[in-house]
């Protein structure tokens, strides 16, 4: 037994090394010329045209999916392929805007400058995930008492897919927050490493309410190979980094790959280089398997299950697989997401949030995290929650904007967890 766990923990190391060999070995991908157009689709030819165009995830790179709501898409065009867009537009009469000129001068404009990345860990810049790490290793070493780390499990290049446990008392309800599933998102390991934070250093009330009457699991970076590659290769990758057996595409949408309405209503795609590959099979990426087993295993610790994402300004609820079907409990979720978007929007901002089923929101999306847990693991209470913002920046979010960003996420989780315990979930 012990010589068989030496075996697979070296081969763990070495496809983390191979990985960061070939990490180091090749050119980071730019994006000069890029843009990003926001089409306006009316009927569902036009609707088929830019499904197709989606497969061709090199050239186009779909940003926002198409929804019945606002009958947008967001598409990410190629400068090779502008003069062919565009020919295929007027074709089909399909009207559409420019709403980022160049994809790359907004991964430019995120970084920073010498002063700002030698300041202490803060919430001003994005970090790698050596530096969320080192972090979260200071943070567990500082709070002893009242913090300890669980393991999820290994992703596919051998990572260590790490969380947080926050508990002031035995016996606190549970709350479990999974963050960065999608590599690209930036803006949602940021807003956890802010909670993380807040939980342990705010003096203010309600917050110290939050954090001592509930024991909060956090993972801040669930996707670790992707998004150590977008950090390193490029900043655009959104899913895992496992190859696929036959097709030279690599990785799964992690948030597609769960065993809850698997590739159902067209909710995902069965091609490997599409964004939204649910994968061969349901649970087919370790790290999908690893939350889902390591999920089993606390299941009575924990009551309310949250997914960070961007970017929309959505607060999303179950069912994803579809919009005709609501389930028993859809008036409470309403009545939580209400309260979310009722508090964000409150603060000086003014940010608005909407809030509803996923299917019925925004669009069918099959074998979800969120779906998993409130259909296989029975808990009532789980949202996708979609952060800033609705497309002037989309995925690349200005650093400026986390803090603002995270102010909204505490004054919406107190009043989502307020009206929870309410209506008798927590």
């Amino acid at each position: 037994m012990r010589l068989l766990w030496l075996c697979v923990a070296t081969l763990a190391l070495l496809l983390v090394l191979a990985s960061a060999a070939t990490l180091k070995d090749t050119p980071k991908e730019r994006y000069d010329g890029y843009g990003v157009y926001r089409l306006s689709v009316k009927n569902k030819l036009q609707q088929a045209v830019i499904e197709q165009l989606s497969q061709l995830s090199s050239k186009y790179n779909i940003w926002k999916d198409y929804d019945e709501h606002s009958q947008e898409v967001h598409i990410m065009v190629a400068p090779a392929e502008l003069q062919h867009f565009q020919a295929l537009l007027s074709l089909h009469a399909i009207s559409s805007e420019q709403i980022i000129e160049n994809v790359q001068d907004l991964i430019d404009a995120e970084q920073v400058t010498p002063a700002a990345d030698s300041a202490p860990f803060g919430w001003t810049k994005y970090y790698e995930l050596s530096e969320i790490e080192a972090w979260l290793d200071s943070i567990l070493a500082a709070y002893p008492a009242v913090t300890e780390e669980f393991i999820v499990g290994q992703s596919y290049e051998g990572r260590t897919i790490r969380g947080i446990k926050i508990s002031h008392k035995a016996g606190n309800p549970g709350i479990f927050i999974e963050s960065n599933i999608h590599a690209r998102e930036w803006i949602t390991s940021a807003s956890a490493t802010w909670f993380i934070n807040e939980l342990l250093t705010s003096q203010e009330p309600a917050v110290r309410n939050l954090a001592e009457s509930y024991d909060w699991h956090i993972v801040p970076v669930f996707n670790v190979d992707g998004f150590e590659y977008s950090h390193a290769k490029n900043r655009m990758w959104r899913k895992t980094r496992q190859p696929h057996a036959t097709n030279e595409c690599i990785g799964v949408d992690a948030n597609r790959n769960f065993d809850s309405h698997w590739l159902e209503n067209n909710g995902a795609s069965s091609n490997p280089c599409s964004e939204t590959f649910a994968g061969d099979v349901p649970g087919s990426e370790p790290e999908a398997k690893a939350l889902t087993e390591y999920l089993k295993t606390i299941e009575n610790e924990f009551s309310v299950y949250i997914s960070f994402h961007s970017y929309g300004q959505y607060l999303l609820s179950p069912y994803g697989h579809t919009k005709e079907e609501f389930p028993d409990n859809y008036d409470d979720l309403l009545e939580i997401g209400e309260a979310f978007a009722t508090a964000v929007e409150s603060l000086p901002y003014g940010t608005a949030y909407r809030y509803g089923s996923t299917a019925d929101v925004l669009y069918v999306a099959t074998g979800t995290s969120v779906d998993w847990v409130f259909n296989e693991l029975n808990k009532k209470v789980a949202f996708t929650i979609e952060y800033r913002d609705q497309g002037r920046y989309g995925f690349i979010l200005p650093p400026v904007q986390i803090l603002p960003n995270c102010q909204e996420l505490m004054a919406g989780m107190l009043a989502l967890i307020d009206k929870t315990e309410e209506l008798g979930y927590l």
